[in-house]
């Protein structure tokens, strides 16, 4: 069994991007994962100060907030899922710290995010959803991991409360994205256990 966390980045606990998230949860545990959501978004935090102390402090911010109680869970887990609206053409205050800040400690804890799965989401009225995966998915590229795909981008025409319900092809996308983050860990399993 493995890990599956996911990240919120909207301040919204209820609203679209959560449900996106939860839809892809929902396959993998229906596969049998263990599945965590956490709550980013909404929270008060400051971004990386770049003053290395991370170097010195292994799996720890020099800041001490919450990104200190994420990261673990981010070390910990096989699959991290993130997820943002589409605010500016770009993604939350708060994921960029988590990027930047549990980037860093990473980076100075072994590179421990390297070969893990990862996935992004993102929530979109109408453009810039496109910018908003890129800037997740650069992280996930620059930390060493894995990333699955779907049938479309992993976004959905969601901007009013209920929304991302109504989006078929959104829904449809998260699913496939479930289902192949569930293959993944599959290959990768067996490809660990020879």
């Amino acid at each position: 069994m493995s890990k599956i966390l996911a990240i919120n980045g909207s301040p919204h606990k209820n609203g679209n991007t959560a449900h996106m998230l939860r839809a892809v949860l929902e396959v993998t545990a229906d596969a049998g994962h263990e599945t965590e959501f956490y709550q980013a978004g909404g929270r008060p935090v400051r971004g990386c100060t770049s003053c290395w102390g991370c170097e010195d402090r292994p799996g720890r911010c020099t800041q001490d907030d919450w990104i200190n109680e994420l990261y673990p869970k981010m070390r910990d887990a096989d699959v991290i899922l993130m997820g943002s609206p589409t605010y500016f053409a770009d993604l939350t205050p708060e994921l960029k710290a988590v990027i930047d800040r549990c980037g860093f400690i990473a980076l100075f804890d072994g590179r421990s995010f390297t070969r893990k799965i990862g996935a992004s989401v993102a929530a979109v009225r109408r453009a810039g959803s496109v910018h908003v995966l890129d800037s997740i998915n650069h992280f996930f590229f620059i930390s060493g991991m894995v990333q699955p795909g779907s049938t479309y981008w992993h976004m959905s025409l969601a901007r009013d409360p209920g929304d991302f319900a109504r989006d078929e092809e959104g829904v449809e996308t998260m699913v496939h994205l479930g289902e192949n983050i569930v293959w993944l860990l599959e290959k990768l399993g067996a490809q660990h256990d020879a």
